[in-house]
């Protein structure tokens, strides 16, 4: 049963439940760019990002990797796992886009020879900053155990999801993932959607992502649903 709000964040609404180890995320149709400094609303958006993220978390366990989905209790409320979330954002590049463009001498489109794996801080105080393993440890944000196994999971996910969706006619630039502690394991939380990674059609190299919204690229809800027909086509039946 759907309690008291816990949490609202900049694309989904967290809520508890009548039991403490399972919360309700509420995918919205809310839209943020840049620290928040851009914002919008977007039709059918949230719809497109819980359904992607509800089959992609799916296609994981069938994998090994286990996340905090339990089941989808509406079109856009994911019944999770309550996780103590760890305060790393964790990106995986695998060609060059963004902000890695920038910040360092390497073209947009290069393809890196091996993945890159690197963590923000999570802080909107912060900024979230870049850090190391070491600056994590620091902190208490996280053991150098831990980062170690999270940065092998997520190289894990990128495998799968490289093959996944490239049998879907689209490139994984680079996406975010966020872990967190439930019973002594590490588990997947978050999201995985058209929010939280780069999504390029593998032809024509057109972004079906945020950038669309970033750089006021096109028709971002056409591009969401492009997403959402390739993997979960069955929700267009």
């Amino acid at each position: 049963m759907k309690m008291e709000q816990l949490y609202s964040g900049k694309a989904k609404t967290i809520y508890m439940t009548d039991d403490p180890t399972k919360l309700i995320s509420q995918f919205r149709d809310s839209l943020t760019a840049f620290d928040g400094k851009k914002k919008s609303e977007i039709a059918k958006k949230g719809y497109c990002n819980a359904q992607i993220s509800r089959k992609i978390y799916e296609m994981l366990e069938t994998k090994g990797i286990k996340t905090h989905l339990i089941e989808m209790i509406s079109d856009t409320e994911m019944l999770v796992h309550a996780v103590e979330i760890i305060k790393l954002e964790v990106i995986v590049r695998n060609i060059a886009a963004g902000s890695i463009t920038r910040k360092y001498p390497v073209k947009e489109g290069t393809i890196f020879k091996n993945p890159i794996v690197s963590f923000d801080y999570k802080s909107d105080e912060y900024g979230d900053p870049m850090l190391n393993e070491d600056i994590a440890v620091a902190l208490g944000i996280s053991t150098y155990e831990d980062i170690e196994q999270i940065r092998n999971i997520a190289l894990k996910i990128n495998r799968i999801l490289v093959e996944y969706l490239d049998k879907r006619g689209l490139l994984l630039p680079d996406f975010k993932l966020e872990f967190g502690h439930k019973d002594g394991e590490i588990l997947l939380a978050d999201e995985i959607s058209c929010d939280t990674c780069r999504f390029w059609d593998k032809k024509t190299g057109e972004s079906l992502d945020k950038d669309i919204f970033r750089f006021d690229k096109g028709d971002l809800s056409k591009a969401y649903e492009e997403v959402a027909r390739r993997i979960v086509p069955e929700i267009f039946e």
